[in-house]
């Protein structure tokens, strides 16, 4: 389930609050736009082919992203187990199986499962496991750490700090996640996206600050420490790194 938290061209948001339906609406609405609408532009995205000024923006903050959270994982991942939240097409997957990771890649749309199967190099494909569906489900058994880039921008504070929550129960380890900040930039980008059309949306995103997070948390009396790794901003891309850990 991974998107960037940023606006795309005709990506138009209409405010800061979640989405109606709670977890499983959102999660139904997430699914219909990146495995109906919006698989092509994510695997032209992902690629090494030409693309617009503002989508290689996004291209480049999504690349920078990428980086920092791998940063808080060990250069050496041989034997650990990582669960790739959101793998989309399967960029963090790859990299973690470099890294000697047995990694399970779950996304809410199984085109992007496919286009992320596809894509890893076959001397890799023995430490990977694939799975389109939620991933949160405890089917996907424990890990040491997960990471989940863009996965969880489209959810409210209590709802991101439930997920959390589920997750910690199943790692030893840390979780590694991205945010969508609390920015006049990023405001001014959802009203910027306003100016495209309809069809091309991507369901709304809802900006948090570490702070808030950490206090939703908190009440949800979740025994972890949220701190923020980095922010990074790429022109239509801006996107926060935390980490959660015991």
């Amino acid at each position: 389930m991974r998107a960037p938290a940023h606006i795309l061209p005709g990506s138009g948001q209409d405010g800061p609050s979640a989405e109606a339906g709670g977890y499983e609406g959102t999660r139904a609405r997430v699914e219909h736009y990146f495995d109906r609408t919006a698989t092509r532009v994510w695997e032209r995205l992902t690629s090494d082919a030409p693309v617009s000024r503002v989508r290689q923006t996004v291209r480049e903050g999504r690349d920078r992203m990428r980086e920092a959270m791998l940063s808080r994982l060990p250069a050496d991942l041989s034997g650990a187990r990582v669960l790739d939240a959101g793998c989309g097409a399967g960029q963090m997957t790859a990299e973690l199986a470099a890294r000697g990771a047995h990694v399970t890649a779950v996304d809410i749309s199984p085109a992007l499962v496919e286009i992320a199967r596809r894509r890893l190099p076959r001397d890799m494909e023995r430490r990977v496991t694939f799975a389109a569906g939620d991933m949160l489900d405890p089917v996907h058994g424990a890990h040491d750490y997960v990471v989940a880039m863009d996965s969880l921008i489209y959810y409210d504070a209590p709802t991101i700090a439930a997920a959390v929550d589920r997750l910690l129960g199943r790692i030893s380890g840390a979780i590694v996640f991205t945010v969508a900040p609390r920015t006049p930039l990023l405001m001014a980008m959802w009203q910027a996206g306003k100016l495209f059309p309809r069809a091309d949306r991507s369901p709304v995103m809802v900006p948090h600050s570490p702070a808030r997070l950490a206090a939703a948390m908190a009440e949800a009396g979740i025994p972890a420490r949220l701190k923020e790794i980095e922010r990074v901003a790429r022109g239509f891309y801006i996107s926060t790194c935390l980490e959660v850990a015991r």
